[in-house]
């Protein structure tokens, strides 16, 4: 950062509050702006700003851990024998798959979000997330995801084929409840929540960092955050895709995971597995940045090594997407293939000996505090590296035809998975005091610990004694049954620790003794410094770190007239003692806060929620018949519309988010935060096609390249495709056309180009329904019922890529006519033209995907 940024990021001051004062040193004074009380329900449906929304990441993870932890017991009681006791088999396996699907997808990411949402924008020094309504939204599209799950247990059932979903179980054919059906679009919307809180961190964390703040001088629970951010961005991206290619499959018929042969359960595994693997990272990195903030904070000493910690870190996410084939050994992929990932599957716990180490040296220069934070991280790095041991066994390919399928699996995922969760629970007790402004009881605290660390091994450790039972299975030998029954006690103890947690933050949130802004004596990031909790605006100042210490600079002018100067102590980033910021001064800018409350993103995600649920009633591309039928068409619709219009109001609310001037973006100073925002998401929309196109690419090969021809009518025929492309060519010059209008000022430039794209893409969409009812219709000896959707894996794999890229041109479609009725109205013309830039972006990047579905699908 040159001189000159330093010298303006330092003198162009903080933003002021909405009351034209600053955050002072009260605990969680929120009285200004239009947010309502905390007390009051109201708040928590309309409020977008990062602290509360973490707060309901983080209870409502809880709540997902109760709800499968109670599942996980049912399992536990059921296997106290072998056989048939308390459920029935089609029970069990619902009470197995629907445990690992909440835990994996609805606990564990989440709960560690929750402390990310509340966390990051602290340590970085920002004011909220980037996008504090798409955060919002993030967060009510997974609360409605989860409800979504629980209504699949009252519609015949849940899912019942296992948390990993394999093909064909995860067919109709074998699962036929609509319940089932349910459970995957629960997981459709939440996937879409994902996404969607993966480009708000990353926009965030890369433009809107403290000056002075680079890369390399961030938090390492931040670093965390942003390694996890850009494996989800990617990895469930893959897991999309699968997810809408099964959701077709279940409601629509097609063919991808019915193909002939091995091909469709090969397919889903490939997919689910390159979302699989990194999951694993997604889940323990949260984790791994908890413990080394509790290892640095109550030992008193930086991490040792913290640059080759990053590092590592760095290279495991690279490396997490070159292993997901290890969990696929049993199947007819090739020796040399196999050998390769177990190759790579042996160099990806390479760096995770130098973290390890890294955290253990760090215990051994420093002096220990035995706090109930220290505890459980400490005890989550040793069941970590039990956990780690163990997997090798798995990732050596002779071993692994032994082990898979057993409780030894079922034992080593267990101690990595919740290992992690062991770090996020200290990490709970370690922010609790941040958040809640009170502290915790410190003996409770080491009951629970004590509780939990005996009775997780007491559970887990049994199971590699017993680990030729078959897993997913409650029938085993009778030679196992005592070590089944101590890992059933073992599951009550370690259940009974979360009561006296529970119990321990609920009695000390009610009367527990208030804490100070920082009671820990050795923590070292901005968080730290200021009151416990924050303050809705978070800082008194802009945070600043230029000077290699932490500051608060304010600017403006003083009542008196005199310059207001910076204000704090010398505190090193990372690393020495606290700030204490104070703003005592008063100023006369007259500049407006942030907004930091919306009901628009809640109107969505109950939208979201109606939708899926209707569409959850539908099979073979048609409802049932009578008043259940019409239930579901209504809901369908309705959830349509109402999403639709929830959207469209919330584009067109005022709403305040973060500005900047920001002090580090390095490498994007040039780019603004909608800009980067729309980039990232379309690096995530790179992953969904590739992902389809490869699906179609993959089942083509197995079908046999040149045989896949005669799946093919002689109807289908290039000249459709051929004018598409056309059309979809001039809208990417109409517009260019538009921006150039825009830039200019001329209106009805900006009009008509807008109104010619929207005309150019209605053109696509006719054409294209033209064709598809002219191949629904064809009838020949090879197709005598026409080639539709569910006549065979090459007519699935048309419809289905090519109808995604149909809904994203209805999509932008949509966004154009919003343009246009804004820019009929004057908007867009007073260098006000980034919206139409950032449309512009999307636009093409759906005209590029159109210019390799083309010749794919037509030509070749």
């Amino acid at each position: 950062m040159s001189d000159e940024s330093v010298e303006d990021a330092a003198t162009d001051g903080v933003d002021p509050a909405g009351d034209g004062g600053y955050a002072d040193a009260t605990h969680g004074a929120d009285h200004h702006h239009d947010l309502p009380d905390p007390a009051s329900v109201k708040r928590w449906l309309v409020t977008t700003n990062h602290k509360d929304v973490g707060v309901l990441y983080t209870v409502t993870a809880l709540f997902f851990l109760v709800f499968g932890g109670v599942l996980a017991l049912l399992m536990r009681l059921q296997l106290w024998t072998p056989g048939v006791s308390l459920l029935e088999p089609l029970q069990y396996n619902q009470a197995v798959s629907a445990h690992g699907l909440i835990m994996v997808f609805w606990f564990l990411s989440p709960f560690a979000f929750g402390f990310a949402n509340y966390v990051v924008p602290l340590q970085i020094g920002a004011k909220d997330l980037a996008f504090p309504r798409l955060n919002a939204l993030s967060y009510w599209l997974y609360l409605f995801s989860g409800v979504l799950l629980g209504v699949s247990f009252f519609q015949g059932g849940t899912f019942a084929g296992g948390w990993t979903m394999y093909a064909p179980l995860n067919l109709p054919v074998y699962t036929p409840n609509i319940g089932a059906s349910t459970a995957v679009l629960a997981l459709v919307l939440f996937t879409a929540s994902v996404t969607i809180g993966s480009v708000n961190f990353l926009t965030t964390m890369h433009r809107m960092r403290a000056e002075g703040l680079t890369l390399r001088r961030m938090p390492l629970f931040t670093w965390t955050i942003l390694l996890t951010t850009w494996m989800m961005l990617f990895a469930f991206a893959a897991l999309l895709a699968a997810l809408m290619i099964l959701s077709a499959d279940r409601l629509l018929g097609t063919q991808y995971f019915a193909a002939t042969g091995h091909a469709g359960a090969l397919l889903w595994a490939h997919l689910f597995w390159f979302f699989g693997h990194p999951e694993v990272y997604i889940v323990f990195f949260p984790a791994l940045g908890v413990m080394a903030e509790c290892f640095q904070t109550f030992t008193g000493k930086r991490l040792v090594g913290r640059k080759w910690f990053i590092a590592a870190m760095v290279l495991v996410a690279l490396q997490s997407f070159l292993v997901w084939m290890h969990h696929m050994f049993l199947t007819s992929i090739n020796l040399e293939i196999k050998t390769l990932f177990m190759a790579t599957t042996i160099g990806i716990s390479l760096p995770f000996d130098l973290m390890v180490f890294a955290l253990i040296y760090t215990l051994v220069k420093g002096k220990v505090r035995f706090t109930t934070p220290f505890l459980f991280s400490f005890g989550a790095l040793v069941l970590f590296i039990l956990g780690g041991i163990t997997g090798v066994f798995l990732g050596a390919v002779v071993l692994d035809y032994e082990f898979r399928g057993t409780y030894w699996v079922v034992a080593h995922f267990h101690y990595v998975m919740v290992g992690g969760v062991t770090a996020l629970v200290g990490g709970l007790y370690y922010w609790y005091p941040k958040m809640t402004g009170k502290m915790y009881d410190e003996f409770l605290g080491k009951v629970h610990f004590a509780l939990y660390f005996v009775g997780f091994n007491l559970l887990y450790f049994p199971m590699f004694v017993a680990w030729e039972t078959p897993r997913r299975d409650f029938v085993y030998p009778e030679a196992f049954v005592t070590w089944h029954q101590l890992a059933t006690v073992g599951g009550f103890v370690l259940g009974a620790s979360f009561l006296v947690m529970f119990y321990n933050l609920a009695a000390s949130l009610w009367a527990g003794e208030e804490a100070d802004d920082n009671p820990w004596q050795y923590s070292t990031t901005t968080e730290w410094a200021i009151p416990s909790p924050p303050p809705l605006e978070n800082f008194p100042g802009r945070p600043s770190f230029a000077s290699g210490s932490l500051e608060f600079l304010r600017s403006g002018r003083a009542a008196d007239g005199g310059e207001l100067e910076a204000d704090g102590s010398g505190v090193e980033a990372d690393g020495g003692g606290v700030a204490q910021g104070h703003a005592s001064a008063a100023l006369t800018d007259d500049d407006h806060g942030e907004s930091h409350a919306s009901v628009w993103p809640f109107a969505v995600g109950v939208a979201s929620f109606v939708l899926l649920l209707g569409l959850s009633g539908m099979q073979g591309a048609s409802y049932p018949d009578g008043l259940e039928g019409g239930f579901y068409v209504a809901l369908t619709v309705g959830g349509l519309v109402g999403g639709l219009a929830a959207l469209v109001k919330m584009a067109a609310e005022r709403f305040h988010a973060p500005t900047g001037p920001f002090g580090e973006s390095w490498p994007f100073e040039a780019v603004g935060n909608t800009k980067l925002g729309v980039w990232i998401f379309l690096a995530s929309d790179v992953v969904l096609f590739g992902a389809f196109v490869g699906s179609y690419a993959f089942i083509r090969v197995a079908e046999g390249w040149t045989d896949w021809h005669h799946l093919i009518p002689a109807a289908h025929v290039p000249l459709p495709g051929l004018i598409n492309t056309y059309l979809l060519l001039t809208s990417s010059f109409t517009v260019v056309l538009a921006l150039v209008a825009a830039e200019k000022g001329s209106r009805w430039g900006l009009v008509g180009a807008l109104a010619t794209t929207l005309v150019l893409g209605v053109a696509f969409l006719v054409n294209k329904a033209l064709e598809w009812l002219h191949l629904f219709h064809v009838h020949t000896e090879a197709f005598p019922q026409g080639w539709d959707i569910g006549t065979n894996v090459a007519s699935s794999t048309f419809y289905l890529t090519t109808g995604l890229h149909g809904l994203h041109v209805v999509a932008g479609l949509v966004v154009t006519l919003y343009l246009l009725v804004r820019a009929w109205n004057g908007a867009y013309l007073d260098g006000d033209d980034e919206p139409v830039e950032y449309f512009g972006l999307y636009w093409h990047f759906v005209d590029i995907v159109w210019l390799f579905l083309f010749p794919l699908f037509y030509i070749l």
